[in-house]
């Protein structure tokens, strides 16, 4: 049975901690094209967050914002730059989108490539270690086609 509410635009929405993650915001606008859609912080500690991408959104806060969120999640040094999930963002131009993250410093872990599914991708690492991957297939085309 589908659950999911039809009138959202994003149904699922990741959710990181970030140490720095004031500059992990400016950092990601940056790097990924995302946009601050809200930030409640207070001095350096950012409580949330919102990113948006298109119709997407992360949320993110400060590993030290106090809440049982936090509590619950490790960074990706804490556990050998090991990630237990990963975002992977649709983007319209991934050749373009790789090359200003790669101009912004990511690290990339895995180059763009033309992928035997379709499209083209990518996967990069931010300053604090997350793990994502970026490319031109849309899962959702697929399923409307």
């Amino acid at each position: 049975m589908n659950t999911s509410a039809p009138s959202q635009p994003s149904a699922v929405i990741p959710s990181l901690r970030y140490r720095d993650a004031l500059a992990m915001i400016d950092w990601l606008c940056k790097a990924f094209g995302f946009d601050k859609h809200a930030v409640y912080a207070d001095g350096h500690v950012v409580h949330h967050a919102q990113l948006t991408f298109g119709r997407g959104m992360i949320m993110l806060g400060s590993v030290e914002n106090g809440s049982p969120w936090s509590q619950r999640m490790v960074q990706p040094d804490e556990i050998g730059g090991r990630e237990t999930q990963a975002c992977y963002v649709v983007v319209a131009d991934c050749a373009a989108h790789y090359e200003r993250a790669k101009g912004a410093g990511a690290q990339i872990v895995d180059e763009l490539a033309t992928k035997d599914y379709g499209g083209s991708g990518y996967s990069a690492r931010d300053p604090e270690g997350h793990l994502w991957s970026f490319g031109d297939y849309d899962p959702w085309a697929v399923l409307t086609a």
